[in-house]
């Protein structure tokens, strides 16, 4: 992998979706056991997966990752820090400020 080039690859996944009152959460899984780095994106291609109220659904798609070249790897990695320390500086509670 050079420096400024970036590589696809199509691999296979599972979508998996969650909408219960207990938890709502979208996962995917690289069947292939791909792993994604800083820096990369992913696309999973496919019709929406929809999961009715009360129930979690799970279905095949493949996605496409693109990797990051080495110069936007060392990028995210140096500024997921500073965006990391942004998100500590909120807090959440439930004290109303007027």
């Amino acid at each position: 992998m050079g420096i400024f080039k970036r590589e696809t690859e199509r691999v296979p996944c599972t979508v998996e979706v969650s909408h219960r009152f207990e938890e709502l959460s979208a996962h995917v899984r690289f069947d292939n056991g791909a792993v994604v780095h800083p820096g990369d994106s992913v696309i999973v291609h496919g019709e929406p997966v929809l999961a009715p109220y009360g129930e979690v659904v799970s279905e095949p798609r493949e996605a496409t990752i693109t990797r990051a070249n080495a110069l936007q790897r060392a990028w995210t990695r140096l500024t997921g820090d500073l965006e990391f320390i942004e998100l500590c500086e909120f807090s959440f509670s439930e004290e109303v400020r007027l």
